[in-house]
């Protein structure tokens, strides 16, 4: 009953912020804002303030501006426009992408890989491949002989012995079905989960692959050790050695070990003498690796130095003797709490084939949203249409090209666009082969209610829908704004000049002074450049032209304030500054003053003229929010507003 009880509340609770989030916060005209549309925004573009009650009435009002403009817009059919339609549609199709997968089901995905990376698991493994091409024939035969060594496994027959003799593992001659160690990513991801699901000591069940038949056995486990970091000398034979010439690469390998406990440098003798192509020049080095990448007593041997510095004896694997040097140890990550670890699993899973099962899931659940409906239709008649298209490219009357297949909502697929699209893979191997006509038309019902649901994501995906609505919004305003306020501001030079005239006593200059602002790329260029300024300043331009953008330099008038000096400088005519050196790119700025102004004086028209545009634009947009305002009154519910998170 408690249990019951907790449930009826916390229904009750989400009930109740369901319904306060849909509140209208404010509304203009006959649109309404609701409190949780407010908030989304506020906390979007207001990552660094408080929230409070003025913080919000700040906002507010800015929030309130903006949706009137937006409306503006929309009343002058702006969205309408060509290059808004195409600037939605493009972002619309980046966007896309990044919502077209199941979150919950990644995350489980991440989260068992993440376990999974805690711990190795040593492999045995009989195999019988089946091509991809095979008939029913060939895949029978395969079938018939992994369940025969399945057979003998049960019976008590030795794993190794019944591998020998059945698994077609090319390597199975010499590791004798023996893989060895491996960790989640090392193998693909059904096979990886064979073996982790399989116990300690015990045999799988027989497993079908793209590439045919398995049966694993867990030989143990152990904990992770990480990833490593190590240099290797290897003296190489070929695959064919006699004995003579793996007793001379032995006898290579131990004069230099012997080299190499005698202080000898490891990355000299690499690139000496090891013949790995791919790592001596680097003295050696190799990628960092993890268990599964590379040969067992491999492996074995890297993973088994204790620190940093470490080497090997020289060692033999079937590509000759090896001598190996510890350079780090990353261990294995655990915790899932953690962002970086997270997030790097997470990009390994979403580059791993596991997510196909992820978009497995998310298919069930767009076939379900997207409201996906079978209509019935002569299955013999359709499969006798699918293979004449197939195999011969005709399209024989067995049904109307316009009778309904299956469809969605807002679109019906027909027997004419299932043709289509059998022409389409016709000569594509890889969506073809293998497959039956049942498999090819789930596969075609996949692709189409994918497509269906990426057009229609907004409908289904309320995230996506906000991100899309706040883009065109914004595309909106930076219209509306081009047109009504920013163009007019400044090609209204009569009502710039008269908005001049009215408000003169509002633009003035501070303490300026006519100035030279030179940057220099470094140092000792700025300190040459100081010297052939103050021989000739009229040559300035000159100077930065013959510099290959070594040299940027700015003239103008500029109040004291805005020019890049040191503390406490001197100004006087003539004065050339001490550099201000950038930390961020090692710049190098001077200043040459011309001419200085100690005392506060008016500006020209010219000279306020920036300052002017932007009060201008200030001034319009105000009058003209008031004019909107009147068209859409804005009415305030102020016990929501009073109900706002603090």
């Amino acid at each position: 009953m408690t249990a019951l009880k907790n449930l009826i509340v916390l229904s009750l609770l989400l009930v109740s912020l369901q319904t306060i989030n849909a509140q209208t916060l404010f509304s203009y005209g006959s649109k309404k804002v609701s409190q949780s549309e407010f908030l989304k925004a506020f906390n979007k573009n207001n990552t660094e303030t408080k929230p409070g009650t003025k913080a919000y009435r700040d906002y507010l009002d800015l929030y309130i501006r903006f949706k009137l403009k937006v409306q503006a817009a929309l009343d002058m059919k702006l969205d309408t426009l060509p290059t808004q339609k195409a600037e939605l549609q493009s972002f619309r199709s980046q966007v896309a992408n990044s919502y077209m997968n199941d979150e919950a089901s990644m995350n489980l995905l991440v989260d068992e890989a993440i376990t999974r990376g805690l711990k190795d698991v040593h492999i045995s493994h009989i195999y019988v491949q089946v091509p991809t091409d095979a008939n029913a024939a060939t895949i029978k035969k395969a079938q018939d002989k992994i369940n025969l060594a399945y057979s003998r496994l049960l019976k008590g027959e030795d794993f190794e012995k019944v591998a020998i003799s059945v698994s077609e593992d090319p390597a199975v001659a010499e590791n004798k079905g023996d893989l060895g160690y491996i960790t989640v990513f090392t193998l693909p991801y059904d096979l990886e989960t064979l073996a982790y699901t399989t116990a300690v000591g015990k045999i799988s069940k027989v497993h079908r692959s793209k590439i045919g038949f398995h049966i694993f056995k867990n030989i143990g486990e152990r904990k992770s050790p990480g990833r490593i970091r190590v240099a290797q000398i290897l003296i190489s034979f070929p695959p064919e050695a006699t004995p003579v010439q793996k007793q001379q690469a032995a006898l290579k390998a131990d004069s230099l070990y012997k080299a190499l406990q005698n202080g000898a440098d490891f990355k000299n003798l690499a690139m000496q003498f090891s013949n790995d192509n791919l790592s001596y020049q680097a003295g050696g080095e190799l990628q960092e690796f993890g268990t599964g990448r590379y040969e067992p007593i491999f492996e074995s041997a890297a993973f088994g130095l204790k620190n940093d510095g470490d080497l090997t004896k020289p060692f033999t694997t079937s590509y000759g003797y090896h001598i190996l040097k510890r350079i780090q140890l990353t261990p294995v990550a655990t915790d899932k709490k953690n962002k970086t670890t997270w997030d790097n699993y997470h990009q390994q899973v979403s580059q791993n084939e596991r997510i196909d099962v992820s978009k497995k899931i998310l298919l069930k659940k767009v076939l379900q949203q997207t409201g996906y409906k079978k209509f019935p239709v002569d299955a013999k008649k359709l499969a006798m249409l699918t293979d004449s298209v197939l195999l011969t490219g005709s399209r024989p009357p067995y049904l109307k090209p316009s009778t309904p297949l299956f469809g969605f909502p807002k679109q019906t697929i027909t027997v004419l666009d299932w043709m289509n699209y059998l022409d389409a893979i016709r000569f594509v191997p890889n969506l073809r082969n293998g497959k039956s006509n049942e498999e090819l038309l789930n596969q075609f019902v996949e692709t189409t209610a994918m497509e269906y649901y990426r057009e229609h994501l907004e409908l289904y995906n309320k995230e996506f829908a906000y991100q899309l609505k706040e883009f065109k919004e914004g595309n909106l305003l930076f219209e509306i704004m081009q047109r009504k306020i920013w163009d007019k501001a400044s090609l209204d030079t009569i009502g710039l000049k008269k908005h001049f005239n009215e408000h003169k006593n509002k633009y003035w200059w501070e303490a300026s002074a006519d100035a030279l602002i030179i940057t220099c790329s470094n140092d000792s260029i700025s300190e040459a450049t100081k010297k052939k300024i103050q021989a000739s300043p009229d040559n300035w331009r000159k100077i930065v032209e013959v510099s290959d953008g070594a040299i940027q330099g700015d003239s103008g008038r500029f109040e004291l304030g805005q020019l890049p000096v040191m503390e406490r400088t001197a100004f006087s005519n003539g004065l050339i500054t001490a550099t201000f050196k950038s930390e961020s790119d090692n710049s190098a700025t001077f200043c040459y003053i011309i001419k200085l102004y100690n005392d506060r004086q008016p500006r020209s028209f010219a000279d306020a003229r920036g300052f002017v545009i932007n009060d201008y634009q200030a001034w319009l947009e105000d009058k003209w929010i008031a004019e909107l305002k009147k068209k859409y009154p804005v009415v305030v519910n102020e016990a929501v507003f009073k109900g706002l998170p603090k």
